[in-house]
């Protein structure tokens, strides 16, 4: 089972591509629920956030409940996911935040860390991807390197796919769209500052 892989990764090396999170039907139920009206992302939490299109030119809408059924079962799904990994690996996780994210032609995000210096209770990001008929030459690769600024992998953003890894130790990159591209970006929580941190093996 692919729950059982994803542990695994986690432990070993803290972070998990899962192919066919969704079905391709659930994923254009959950695509029919994308907003049309969206906000530009920025950088910062708080007091310090702000808009930033050197550094990333997304736009974003954050994901509610309400927003339709398709947004309330893969919300399930991902508190699933949550439910399974604090079973096993006892990080705390508490709640989630996501977005969707929308990259017209020409987006990109600049390689960060999804943690907020001095408030690190973002411990497990998730990315899942919305775009059918993704092809090489649309961009949009999502590049993740370790701490020591080495490539460990490029992602096309192909549709029903879930990268998961630990927010803390992995930053990432989106690299220019050529087409238009969606995503839902989210984050599992611990409630505070001082969640446990996941010892991987290096």
């Amino acid at each position: 089972m692919n729950s059982d892989k994803l542990i695994d990764a986690l432990f070993t090396q803290g972070w998990f591509v899962w192919d066919n999170f969704l079905t391709s039907h659930e994923v254009s139920e959950l695509k029919a629920c994308i907003p049309t009206d969206w906000s530009q992302a920025g950088v910062g939490r708080n007091d310090e956030y702000m808009t930033k299109k050197a550094i990333r030119s997304d736009k974003i809408q954050w994901l509610q409940s309400d927003m339709g059924p398709p947004v309330s079962d893969f919300l399930q799904r991902i508190n699933d996911v949550r439910l399974e990994v604090n079973r096993h690996l006892f990080l705390g996780l508490f709640e989630y935040e996501a977005h969707f994210a929308k990259y017209e032609q020409g987006d990109f995000y600049q390689k960060h860390v999804d943690c907020f210096r001095g408030q690190e209770n973002r411990k497990l990001t998730t990315v899942f991807y919305l775009n059918e008929d993704w092809q090489p030459e649309h961009g949009g690769r999502l590049k993740m390197y370790d701490l020591d600024d080495n490539e460990l992998a490029t992602l096309d953003p192909k549709a029903g796919r879930l990268v998961v890894f630990l927010s803390e130790l992995f930053p990432h990159e989106v690299l220019p769209a050529t087409q238009q591209r969606f995503s839902i970006a989210g984050w599992f929580r611990t409630n505070g500052v001082n969640g446990n941190q996941l010892d991987i093996a290096r």
